[in-house]
């Protein structure tokens, strides 16, 4: 494509949003301005101390027996501090329907106290899981006054089927599931065939959760950490609470920040933001299921950007991301963007109020939850009059299948939850482990002219007996700084592999960055056109759970950052000058600073009501004060967004 000139000023340039990206970006692991809702996570296990634990296992102790141990596991592999409970049935009476006692409440976690409480209790009554799980829910934290979070966790452990028949466990689950929120109820079944093991499955599929099934003692130690590090280990949201209308009409109006919303199956939520006729606006929303609840291949999170015509609602851009898969829900993401086309042609293009749309499509019998939902707006500035942008780079090149990954021995690394707290890595080769139902999340920053490419190997691991027929799936996504899913490729990549415990391998990346890659066609191409971290995430299938030994799976991960950094978006920037940050070396692993990308692409942060970013350079003060006059002027690409609060 010939080099592109762009005819519309800005406020300012990028070579001035890059020196203001270094004096208005939160340091490594500041909080939101506007919050986190990744607090109020806790766990209550329901244990069966039912006459039937006192029964043999199979290897010479009592199911009871294994079950301590199993426990004692778990409550050592979570995390400090981690909100845990215990509550019991059957502990305490030879038979009766009311015979269940919390005897370690909801609190920070003391893992001395539970382990005694285990040890103390001793096989004697009945097994009323309904009643246990109606006082189990109350035994949790209440979510505050509009809560979005997902981290609300009930683990019942049972070795049968519920003898008191009133209230029926699977009715309570569902309910539960409907009324809690960010509730999700799992279970374990040890030693369980038949009737009990299906009530327990129906009680984990209405209460958004998982069945894990635990054959013996070593099964049940491995499953009971799988599904307690999962319920500890929950996407940690971020942003200011938004209430999003079924209508445009009285639609809240968004500025650029992060936001956080729910969506139950079905709704539509209607955003507004006023936006410019020279600026990109870029916006995403993040669906966050309970890991693993139900939902079906075809459910979908979709995105567009509306207008108000006189024949109702005009449509800018539209996107749908689907599961693709049927084992168990993961975060979805769908974003789009307004871009203003070279000519000003488009009714898009014009200034005004527009809306962005969130809808949620689920078949009949998927999650009938609400999902929390986090959104994030972010205004992207025309480069400087006369600044003749370089060429687009919508092929692959060096990038593509052939392309030369790291080799060596792995680093550990821990990855994060989600995108507020993605793991920072560099180039390199990394090992991290996965649970089933798990995404694992990294940044990589990417500068001018650079395409990521990365590789992801899931390791050979040792089998349960009897797995040899199943098959899970291990996925990946790279996302663009404004959180855009691009690793689809133009054909060139597949986001998914078949895993059953053999080595599986994955390969993914983007194409060159370039600022003129928004006047591209190819969805995996228009959204690569501004530098910061973009995003790898990696999943394994729920399924897994039934087939690896080991609690967590092992994965690889192979990272290159290709080609020579540019100065600049400009046609013939040169490369980066000896002696600056090298992008594609080996950085050290560090905390997310933000939800949004890093430099590049970012969400100006306020600084709190009546507060002000001090700027202490003094070569930039006459600089920034006229860009704040209206606006705040942000990253390598002349990002720009606005600070005032819409009506």
């Amino acid at each position: 494509m010939r080099a592109l000139r762009v005819r519309r000023t800005a406020a300012a340039g990028w070579v001035v949003g890059a020196l203001l990206t270094l004096l208005l970006t939160p340091a490594p692991g500041a909080a939101a301005a506007d919050g986190e809702a990744d607090g109020g996570a806790s766990l209550v296990m329901v244990l069966d101390s039912s006459g039937s634990m006192g029964e043999d296992d199979g290897s010479g102790r009592t199911r009871m027996e294994a079950a301590r141990t199993a426990v004692g596991t778990v409550v050592d592999g979570l995390p400090d501090g981690h909100p845990t409970g215990l509550r019991v049935y059957g502990a305490d009476r030879p038979e009766g329907c009311t015979d269940t006692r919390l005897v370690r409440p909801v609190a920070p976690l003391d893992r001395a106290g539970l382990k005694a409480a285990v040890a103390a209790l001793k096989p004697t009554g009945d097994t009323p899981i309904g009643l246990s799980l109606q006082k189990a829910a109350q035994d949790l934290p209440k979510p505050g006054a509009g809560a979005v979070g997902a981290g609300r966790t009930i683990l019942l452990i049972s070795d049968g089927e519920d003898t008191c028949g009133d209230p029926a466990p699977c009715e309570v689950a569902a309910q539960l599931a409907k009324d809690g929120v960010g509730l999700r109820i799992d279970t374990v079944g040890f030693q369980v065939k038949g009737a009990a093991r299906g009530q327990l499955e129906c009680i984990a599929e209405a209460g958004n959760g998982r069945y894990y099934d635990a054959p013996d003692a070593d099964a049940l130690a491995r499953q009971l950490q799988r599904a307690a590090q999962l319920s500890a280990d929950g996407y940690r949201l971020r942003g200011e609470r938004v209430t999003g209308t079924p209508t445009s009409r009285q639609a809240p109006v968004l500025v650029p920040g992060q936001y956080l919303d729910s969506i139950g199956p079905g709704e539509k939520r209607y955003y507004a933001a006023d936006l410019d006729d020279v600026s990109t606006a870029d916006f995403s929303a993040t669906a966050v299921p309970q890991a693993g609840a139900v939902v079906d291949t075809v459910d979908a999170l979709a995105t567009s950007l509306v207008y108000a015509s006189v024949s109702g609602e005009g449509t800018c851009a539209t996107n749908s991301e689907l599961f693709h898969q049927d084992e168990g829900a993961v975060p979805l993401t769908s974003a789009v963007a307004r871009i203003p086309t070279e000519k000003r042609y488009s009714t898009c293009d014009k200034a005004g109020r527009y809306w962005f749309v969130v809808e949620r499509r689920s078949k009949p019998a998927s999650d009938a939850a609400r999902w929390p939902l986090e959104l994030v707006l972010g205004i992207e500035a025309p480069l400087t009059a006369g600044t003749v942008p370089a060429e687009s780079r919508p092929e692959y090149g060096i990038g593509g299948k052939d392309a030369a990954l790291p080799t060596g021995d792995p680093r550990e690394v821990r990855g994060g939850t989600g995108f507020n707290d993605a793991r920072e890595l560099g180039r390199g080769v990394w090992r991290d482990r996965l649970l089933p139902s798990q995404t694992r999340w990294y940044k990589v920053p990417v500068g001018w002219g650079q395409q990521l490419r990365y590789g992801v190997e899931f390791a050979n691991e040792p089998t349960v007996d009897g797995s040899s027929s199943v098959n899970s799936y291990g996925g990946t996504q790279v996302y663009t700084p404004a959180r855009h899913p691009v690793g689809g490729g133009t054909g060139e990549f597949s986001s998914r592999t078949t895993y059953d415990g053999r080595p599986a391998a994955l390969g993914m990346g983007t194409v060159p960055v370039a600022w003129t890659n928004r006047y591209e066609h190819h969805p995996n191409v228009v959204p690569v056109h501004t530098t910061g971290g973009f995003y790898i995430a990696v999943t394994l299938g729920a399924r897994a759970a039934e087939i690896a030994e080991n609690p967590r799976i092992a994965m690889v991960l192979r990272i290159a950052v290709l080609g020579e950094e540019l100065s600049g978006p400009e046609h013939g920037a040169a490369p980066v000058a000896a002696g600056n940050p090298d992008k594609r070396g080996e950085s050290a692993a560090r905390a997310d600073s933000g939800g949004t990308g890093g430099a590049g692409w970012t969400v100006a942060r306020t600084a709190g009501a009546g507060g002000a970013a001090v700027l202490l350079i003094a070569g930039a003060v006459l600089l920034v004060r006229r860009a704040r006059r209206t606006r705040r002027v942000r990253g390598g690409s002349g990002t720009v967004t606005d600070t005032r609060r819409g009506a």
